[in-house]
């Protein structure tokens, strides 16, 4: 079985967009045979715990309002090409992703990861919620099947917070910069958000290598 490895943050509109195109791919091969596997990367590992007031800190980062605005549009047409709703007036708030990324490594030990990570995007995207709030990650992670109560006292401590650091340091040790990245069968690297008859395609090569 092939495993494709996915480097991202929830905060990154270009994974939300990748993830869907991905989605709808597999949704389309229902035996494609595949295992997905989510990796820790932020964006603003900078940011502090309690976030930042999310349009200064992007005016901040590309430059301006009118920058912010163009770089809304375009990823408001691509969310819309891709069916995924977004709502980005409503996010006021650029959280620190670190406890987000905590939550998908704990849904991974869970076989849950997909769904986690479907409920940290939408949150965020489509609901403009603060994915850094500990009680909105305890909501995300009881609406996926995990246990509230010990998602709420595993957030309070620093469990687990040096491996996921380390995960995140080896990917970047390893070279990755840019987010989503993808990695199919631990041997290629697909940097950016992939339109879903990319992946049909690899879904299709990796079926018919399956099958010699």
């Amino acid at each position: 079985m092939t495993t494709i490895d996915i480097f991202s943050d929830p905060v990154c509109p270009w994974c939300l967009i990748g993830r869907a195109h991905l989605m709808a791919a597999l949704a389309a091969r229902p035996g494609h045979g595949l295992t997905i596997a989510w990796h820790p990367f932020q964006l603003d590992p900078d940011i502090p715990a309690e976030g930042v007031a999310r349009q200064p800190h992007m005016e901040a980062k590309f430059g301006g309002a009118a920058a912010v605005a163009r770089a809304n549009a375009q990823v408001e047409a691509a969310a819309a090409e891709a069916g995924v709703a977004v709502d980005i007036a409503a996010i006021t708030r650029r959280p620190n992703t670190f406890n987000a990324h905590r939550l998908i490594h704990w849904a991974g030990l869970e076989a849950r990861q997909d769904a986690v990570v479907a409920g940290l995007v939408h949150a965020y995207w489509a609901e403009g919620r603060d994915i850094g709030a500990a009680e909105v990650l305890a909501d995300i992670a009881e609406k996926a099947g995990m246990d509230r109560a010990a998602v709420t006292r595993l957030l309070a401590s620093n469990a687990d917070a040096d491996e996921v650091a380390a995960r995140e340091a080896h990917a970047r040790a390893r070279g990755l910069r840019a987010v989503p990245t993808f990695v199919i069968g631990n041997a290629h690297a697909v940097e950016g958000a992939q339109p879903a008859e990319f992946w049909l395609r690899v879904i299709d090569e990796l079926a018919g290598e399956a099958a010699r």
